[in-house]
């Protein structure tokens, strides 16, 4: 068996991977605020619009997958939060496909 050496790659400064990850938290808190003052159908598209753009290319088929299965389930069910953002993720998937690169 071949293993790959993985060399650790070292902060850019330090407390650098502590800041990403309060910023990441504020800025899931801000767009949960922002999901919860806005009509649901537009909640659910912006929400799962942004968090879509977050998917690692390498996982875009599954989640293009969950995005048509939620949109037809969410338009089936009369769901408009679920139905739009099914929308909004097989629309961030194609964008994530197509824009970056593994």
């Amino acid at each position: 068996m071949a293993e790959r050496a993985r060399k650790k790659v070292p902060e850019p400064f330090p407390g650098a991977y502590y800041l990403a990850g309060a910023i990441t938290i504020a800025l899931m808190l801000l767009f949960l605020a922002l999901g919860a003052g806005l009509p649901p159908g537009v909640a659910g598209f912006l929400v799962a619009f942004v968090l879509g753009l977050t998917v690692s290319p390498r996982y875009v088929p599954f989640f293009l997958l969950a995005g048509v299965f939620s949109a037809v389930m969410g338009f089936l069910g009369r769901e408009p939060q679920v139905a739009w953002g099914g929308v909004a993720l097989v629309l961030s998937q194609l964008v994530v496909r197509r824009f970056v690169k593994d």
